[in-house]
């Protein structure tokens, strides 16, 4: 009965897209503002991309420890940070520093949910969200004093140019149908959907993955087969951290580094956490897209509004209509 109103809910959306999309289409609107309309399509898609990412840390570790961690994007700016240095002291790439930032951020996550996080696990909820608030405005006022509020950014030298693949050459700035697409803002939708995939994988066909599962579902039971909740809590809080670290990395050479750089993200990644499903990884990825078309088509239709006000708008009708997510299980 579930997998039949999943159905059916996206047999609407998709119906109303397509309708919506004709409509447009068919407007003298269309005319004047083809090119701009496709822009914000294809700007929405690619930074949705990486907001999948930043979410399914969220998404993961509140499925599994049932812990809404304000401090994520907080982790997310370390990784920023640690890329940006690595790139400004050593000339590594911001790409490689991945191999780097990833297992700093895991490290730092299981520190956090061993020494800070898990002597409260049993406390009441509002301590869990006052416990995780106070550790992102420590990260960021740490950041603050280490590195002062000065924006900075950085600039790749073969961000303009010509790629020869041997069966086709890419001119970066790329052009897809009238819209300009930047060659760091590909690699990061690339590659957030290539460590998505490895992360879906690795909690669906590993030993890890499964052990997870089941601390997530049954704790006693997990138990009872010889699984290590605590242990598996670290690890997995270590994961989130990590995948929020990535995404740092994978933005940082187009976004403007500074110490509340992740804050914005921590707000997108939880709406997008509600609108896929609590604890649904393909939910955070099919949500980032939503979310990140939500946000650039709201801001062409609604001229002079803010990036979130249609996202808001769409986090207000999921909470109205279907609270549970898109692909999350109606609550009994």
């Amino acid at each position: 009965m579930q997998g039949r109103s999943r159905t059916f809910i996206w047999a609407v959306l998709a119906f109303v897209v397509i309708g919506v999309a004709f409509a447009i289409m068919q407007t003298s609107w269309w005319d004047s503002n083809d090119t701009v309309f496709i822009q914000a399509v294809v700007s929405g898609m690619l930074i949705g991309g990486v907001y999948g990412l930043v979410a399914m840390g969220l998404s993961l570790v509140f499925g599994v420890l049932d812990i809404i961690n304000f401090a994520h994007g907080a982790l997310m700016t370390i990784g920023i940070y640690a890329s940006y240095l690595l790139f400004q002291n050593y000339g590594i790439d911001p790409y490689l520093s991945l191999l780097v930032t990833v297992p700093l951020l895991f490290v730092v996550g299981m520190g956090i949910q061993r020494f800070a996080i898990n002597p409260v696990m049993t406390a009441p909820v509002h301590n869990q969200l006052l416990l995780t608030l106070g550790i992102a405005i420590m990260i960021e006022n740490l950041l603050l004093v280490f590195f002062t509020g000065t924006p900075r950014s950085i600039e790749l030298s073969y961000a303009r140019g010509s790629f020869d693949l041997g069966f086709m050459t890419l001119d970066f700035p790329l052009r897809v149908f009238g819209a300009v697409v930047s060659m760091p803002k590909l690699i990061a939708f690339v590659m957030a959907l290539v460590l998505a995939l490895v992360l879906y994988i690795l909690i669906q066909r590993t030993w890890l993955g499964a052990a997870i599962r089941a601390s997530a579902q049954q704790p006693e039971g997990a138990e009872l087969v010889g699984i290590d909740n605590r242990r598996i809590y670290i690890i997995t809080f270590g994961i989130g951290a990590a995948a929020a670290g990535a995404a740092g990395g994978l933005v940082m050479p187009f976004l403007f580094v500074s110490p509340t750089a992740g804050a914005t993200f921590t707000i997108i990644a939880f709406i997008v956490v509600v609108l896929g499903g609590m604890g649904s990884i393909p939910g955070a990825v099919v949500g980032g897209f939503i979310i990140g078309l939500t946000q650039e088509l709201s801001q062409l239709f609604v001229s002079g509004s803010s990036k979130l006000l249609g996202v808001f708008v769409v986090f207000i009708l999921v909470l109205l209509f279907r609270p549970q997510g898109l692909f999350g299980a109606r609550q009994r």
